[in-house]
C-alpha cells in the first residue's frame, strides 16, 4: 500500500466516524440553534482544538511504543483492527437516535469554544478510538512520524470543520434531518458500520502479513 492509499483509507474511516451523530454533533447543533451561526462555528473550533489534543497524545503513544517495544507494534495493529470491527458491528446492528435539542441560554463565544473543547477532550470513546486508529496508519516506512502526524492532524481538523461547520451554517435544516428523522440517522449509522468493518478487515490483513 502506498502512502496516498494509506491516507485515503484513513480519511474514509475518519469521515465515517465524524458523520455518525454523537455528542460533538449535538453540542454544535445546540449552540447554533440557541446562539446563531457564530456560536455554532465557535463550538466547532473548540471541538477541533480537542481533536488536536487527541492527535498529540495518540501520536506520542505510538512513537513511545515504536521506540521501546517495536515488536508489539503489529500486535497493536491487530488489536486496533478488532476494536474498529467491534464499533462497526455495533453500528450496523443498532439504530442511532438523537434526542431533541432543547433551547437553552445563549453562550458567549469564548464559553462556546471552551465547552466545545471540553466536550471533545472528555469524550471517553475518543480516547479508545484514537489509540486504536493511529497505530493503523502511522507507519515508519512512510517517513518521519512528525510529518505523518501533522498531515493527519490537518485532515482531522478539516473534516471536523467541514461536517460540524456545515451543521452550524444550516442549523435549522440539520436539526430536521438529524433529530426529526430517526430513519436517516439509522441508515447513516448502519452504512458507517459496514465501512468500519471493511477497513478493520483490511488493516488486520496487513498486520497479519507483517507478522508472518
Amino acid at each position: 500500500m502506498t502512502y496516498a492509499e494509506n491516507l485515503w483509507l484513513f480519511f474514509t474511516l475518519l469521515f465515517g466516524i465524524i458523520i455518525v451523530p454523537g455528542m460533538d454533533m449535538v453540542f454544535v447543533m445546540a449552540n447554533a440553534l440557541t446562539g446563531g451561526r457564530a456560536s455554532g462555528l465557535t463550538a466547532t473550533a473548540g471541538i477541533m482544538a480537542g481533536g488536536v489534543f487527541h492527535t498529540l497524545y495518540a501520536a506520542l503513544g505510538v512513537g513511545f511504543l515504536l521506540h521501546l517495544v517495536p515488536e508489539l507494534f503489529n500486535v497493536l495493529l491487530l488489536a486496533g483492527a478488532a476494536y474498529i470491527a467491534w464499533i462497526g458491528l455495533s453500528l450496523a446492528r443498532s439504530s442511532i437516535a438523537i434526542a431533541s435539542v432543547e433551547p437553552g441560554a445563549r453562550l458567549s463565544l469564548w464559553t462556546s469554544f471552551r465547552r466545545g473543547a471540553l466536550t471533545s477532550i472528555l469524550n471517553p470513546k475518543a480516547y479508545l478510538f484514537m489509540l486504536a486508529v493511529y497505530p493503523q496508519f502511522l507507519k515508519p516506512q512512510f517517513g518521519p512520524l512528525w510529518s505523518q502526524v501533522l498531515i493527519m492532524a490537518i485532515m482531522i481538523s478539516a473534516t471536523q470543520l467541514a461536517v460540524y461547520g456545515s451543521l452550524a451554517l444550516a442549523a435549522g435544516r440539520s436539526r430536521d434531518v438529524i433529530v426529526a428523522s430517526p430513519r436517516a440517522t439509522a441508515v447513516i449509522g448502519k452504512a458507517v458500520g459496514v465501512v468500519l468493518i471493511a477497513v478493520a478487515a483490511l488493516t488486520a490483513w496487513q498486520g497479519w502479513v507483517s507478522l508472518t
